[in-house]
Protein backbone atom coordinates (compact mmCIF):
# COMPACT_ATOMS: atom_id res chain seq x y z
CA UNK A 1 0.00 0.00 0.00
CA UNK A 2 1.34 3.45 -0.94
CA UNK A 3 2.03 5.56 2.14
CA UNK A 4 0.32 8.94 1.88
CA UNK A 5 2.93 10.70 4.01
CA UNK A 6 5.46 10.25 1.18
CA UNK A 7 3.23 11.66 -1.57
CA UNK A 8 4.05 15.08 -3.03
CA UNK A 9 1.50 17.11 -4.98
CA UNK A 10 3.27 20.47 -5.21
CA UNK A 11 3.89 21.02 -8.94
CA UNK A 12 6.84 23.34 -8.29
CA UNK A 13 8.54 20.75 -6.05
CA UNK A 14 8.05 18.05 -8.67
CA UNK A 15 9.32 20.22 -11.52
CA UNK A 16 12.39 21.28 -9.52
CA UNK A 17 13.28 17.62 -8.95
CA UNK A 18 12.69 16.66 -12.59
CA UNK A 19 14.97 19.49 -13.70
CA UNK A 20 17.77 18.08 -11.51
CA UNK A 21 17.74 14.69 -13.23
CA UNK A 22 18.82 14.02 -16.81
CA UNK A 23 17.89 10.35 -17.24
CA UNK A 24 14.77 8.26 -16.63
CA UNK A 25 13.10 5.04 -17.76
CA UNK A 26 10.51 4.88 -20.53
CA UNK A 27 8.06 1.98 -20.58
CA UNK A 28 6.62 1.05 -23.99
CA UNK A 29 4.36 -1.75 -25.23
CA UNK A 30 5.96 -4.38 -27.46
CA UNK A 31 4.31 -5.97 -30.49
CA UNK A 32 3.73 -9.08 -28.36
CA UNK A 33 1.94 -7.06 -25.69
CA UNK A 34 4.84 -7.11 -23.26
CA UNK A 35 6.65 -4.19 -21.67
CA UNK A 36 10.02 -2.79 -22.66
CA UNK A 37 11.86 -0.32 -20.42
CA UNK A 38 14.44 1.98 -22.01
CA UNK A 39 16.75 4.35 -20.13
CA UNK A 40 16.98 7.70 -21.88
CA UNK A 41 17.55 11.41 -21.41
CA UNK A 42 14.54 13.66 -21.01
CA UNK A 43 13.56 17.27 -20.55
CA UNK A 44 10.53 18.60 -18.70
CA UNK A 45 8.67 21.87 -18.98
CA UNK A 46 5.11 23.19 -18.69
CA UNK A 47 3.89 19.78 -17.53
CA UNK A 48 5.31 17.93 -20.56
CA UNK A 49 8.09 15.32 -20.82
CA UNK A 50 10.19 15.53 -24.00
CA UNK A 51 12.44 12.86 -25.51
CA UNK A 52 14.58 12.80 -28.64
CA UNK A 53 16.47 10.32 -30.80
CA UNK A 54 16.59 8.92 -34.30
CA UNK A 55 13.51 8.35 -36.45
CA UNK A 56 14.30 4.64 -36.62
CA UNK A 57 14.73 2.10 -33.83
CA UNK A 58 12.67 -0.24 -31.67
CA UNK A 59 11.49 2.47 -29.30
CA UNK A 60 10.06 4.63 -32.10
CA UNK A 61 8.49 1.60 -33.77
CA UNK A 62 6.72 0.68 -30.54
CA UNK A 63 5.31 4.12 -29.74
CA UNK A 64 4.04 4.49 -33.32
CA UNK A 65 2.24 1.14 -33.00
CA UNK A 66 0.93 1.75 -29.47
CA UNK A 67 1.14 5.21 -27.96
CA UNK A 68 0.65 4.06 -24.36
CA UNK A 69 3.78 4.79 -22.32
CA UNK A 70 4.97 5.26 -18.78
CA UNK A 71 7.99 7.17 -17.57
CA UNK A 72 9.80 6.95 -14.23
CA UNK A 73 12.50 9.14 -12.72
CA UNK A 74 14.18 8.38 -9.39
CA UNK A 75 17.15 9.47 -7.31
CA UNK A 76 18.43 7.69 -4.23
CA UNK A 77 19.91 10.06 -1.65
CA UNK A 78 21.01 7.73 1.15
CA UNK A 79 20.92 4.12 2.30
CA UNK A 80 19.56 3.85 5.85
CA UNK A 81 20.95 0.74 7.61
CA UNK A 82 18.80 -1.07 10.14
CA UNK A 83 21.28 -0.55 12.98
CA UNK A 84 20.64 3.19 12.96
CA UNK A 85 17.41 2.47 14.84
CA UNK A 86 17.56 -1.20 15.90
CA UNK A 87 20.65 -3.22 16.94
CA UNK A 88 19.06 -6.57 16.06
CA UNK A 89 16.28 -6.50 13.44
CA UNK A 90 16.94 -6.12 9.72
CA UNK A 91 13.46 -4.70 9.06
CA UNK A 92 14.25 -0.97 9.47
CA UNK A 93 16.81 -1.01 6.62
CA UNK A 94 15.63 1.26 3.81
CA UNK A 95 16.67 4.07 1.50
CA UNK A 96 15.62 7.69 1.19
CA UNK A 97 14.75 8.87 -2.29
CA UNK A 98 12.62 10.95 -4.62
CA UNK A 99 10.68 9.40 -7.49
CA UNK A 100 8.15 10.55 -10.08
CA UNK A 101 6.03 8.31 -12.31
CA UNK A 102 3.98 9.49 -15.27
CA UNK A 103 1.54 7.58 -17.46
CA UNK A 104 -0.17 8.61 -20.67
CA UNK A 105 0.21 8.52 -24.43
CA UNK A 106 3.19 9.55 -26.50
CA UNK A 107 2.86 12.12 -29.26
CA UNK A 108 5.33 12.67 -32.12
CA UNK A 109 6.38 16.33 -32.30
CA UNK A 110 6.52 17.57 -35.88
CA UNK A 111 6.27 21.35 -35.42
CA UNK A 112 9.83 22.80 -35.78
CA UNK A 113 9.12 25.53 -33.22
CA UNK A 114 8.07 23.00 -30.57
CA UNK A 115 11.07 20.85 -31.43
CA UNK A 116 13.28 23.88 -30.87
CA UNK A 117 11.59 24.53 -27.52
CA UNK A 118 12.09 20.91 -26.45
CA UNK A 119 15.74 20.81 -27.47
CA UNK A 120 16.34 24.13 -25.72
CA UNK A 121 15.04 22.50 -22.52
CA UNK A 122 17.54 19.68 -23.05
CA UNK A 123 20.41 22.12 -23.50
CA UNK A 124 19.41 24.11 -20.43
CA UNK A 125 19.76 20.90 -18.42
CA UNK A 126 22.75 19.26 -20.11
CA UNK A 127 24.80 22.41 -20.81
CA UNK A 128 23.63 25.11 -18.38
CA UNK A 129 26.81 27.12 -18.90
CA UNK A 130 25.72 27.98 -22.47
CA UNK A 131 28.40 28.16 -25.16
CA UNK A 132 26.09 27.64 -28.15
CA UNK A 133 23.76 29.67 -30.36
CA UNK A 134 20.15 29.57 -29.13
CA UNK A 135 18.07 26.93 -30.89
CA UNK A 136 15.63 28.71 -33.16
CA UNK A 137 13.46 27.03 -35.78
CA UNK A 138 14.01 30.05 -38.08
CA UNK A 139 17.82 29.84 -37.83
CA UNK A 140 19.16 28.21 -41.03
CA UNK A 141 21.95 26.43 -39.15
CA UNK A 142 19.36 24.53 -37.09
CA UNK A 143 16.67 23.86 -39.68
CA UNK A 144 18.29 20.71 -41.07
CA UNK A 145 19.09 19.43 -37.59
CA UNK A 146 15.53 19.95 -36.40
CA UNK A 147 14.19 18.06 -39.39
CA UNK A 148 16.61 15.17 -38.86
CA UNK A 149 15.99 14.59 -35.16
CA UNK A 150 12.95 12.77 -33.84
CA UNK A 151 11.22 14.37 -30.85
CA UNK A 152 8.26 12.93 -29.00
CA UNK A 153 6.48 13.96 -25.85
CA UNK A 154 4.41 12.61 -23.00
CA UNK A 155 1.61 14.77 -21.67
CA UNK A 156 0.80 12.84 -18.49
CA UNK A 157 -2.73 11.60 -17.91
CA UNK A 158 -1.56 10.59 -14.45
CA UNK A 159 1.49 11.75 -12.52
CA UNK A 160 2.53 10.82 -9.00
CA UNK A 161 5.52 11.74 -6.87
CA UNK A 162 6.97 10.05 -3.82
CA UNK A 163 9.64 11.72 -1.67
CA UNK A 164 10.69 9.47 1.22
CA UNK A 165 12.73 11.07 4.00
CA UNK A 166 11.53 9.50 7.21
CA UNK A 167 8.08 11.07 7.35
CA UNK A 168 6.72 7.76 8.70
CA UNK A 169 9.07 7.64 11.68
CA UNK A 170 8.33 8.57 15.25
CA UNK A 171 10.42 11.44 16.67
CA UNK A 172 12.79 9.12 18.56
CA UNK A 173 13.46 6.91 15.52
CA UNK A 174 13.94 9.90 13.30
CA UNK A 175 16.43 11.37 15.74
CA UNK A 176 18.44 8.13 15.65
CA UNK A 177 18.50 8.16 11.85
CA UNK A 178 19.69 11.76 11.81
CA UNK A 179 22.37 10.97 14.36
CA UNK A 180 23.50 8.02 12.25
CA UNK A 181 23.71 10.17 9.14
CA UNK A 182 25.63 12.89 10.96
CA UNK A 183 28.12 10.34 12.31
CA UNK A 184 28.55 8.50 9.00
CA UNK A 185 29.02 11.70 7.02
CA UNK A 186 29.31 10.08 3.60
CA UNK A 187 28.48 11.76 0.30
CA UNK A 188 24.81 12.67 0.23
CA UNK A 189 24.25 12.38 3.99
CA UNK A 190 24.35 16.15 4.56
CA UNK A 191 21.80 16.74 1.79
CA UNK A 192 19.64 13.92 3.15
CA UNK A 193 19.65 15.54 6.59
CA UNK A 194 18.53 18.84 5.06
CA UNK A 195 15.74 17.08 3.17
CA UNK A 196 14.61 15.31 6.34
CA UNK A 197 14.27 18.69 8.03
CA UNK A 198 12.42 20.07 5.02
CA UNK A 199 9.88 17.28 4.65
CA UNK A 200 9.46 16.47 8.35
CA UNK A 201 9.43 19.87 10.05
CA UNK A 202 7.00 18.53 12.63
CA UNK A 203 9.70 16.07 13.72
CA UNK A 204 12.48 18.65 14.05
CA UNK A 205 14.98 17.85 16.76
Amino acid sequence: MRRQEFEVEDAAEIEAFLNEISCGFLGTVTAEGGCRVTPLNFAYGSGVFYFHGSHAGEKMKQIKADSRVSFTVAKEYALIPSYFTDPHLACPATSYFKSVMAEGRSEIVTDPAEKATALSLFMRKLQPEGGYDPIDADDPQYQGQLKAVSVFKLVPEHLSAKFKFGQNLKAEERGLVMEGLETRGTAGDKETLELMQKYCPYHAK
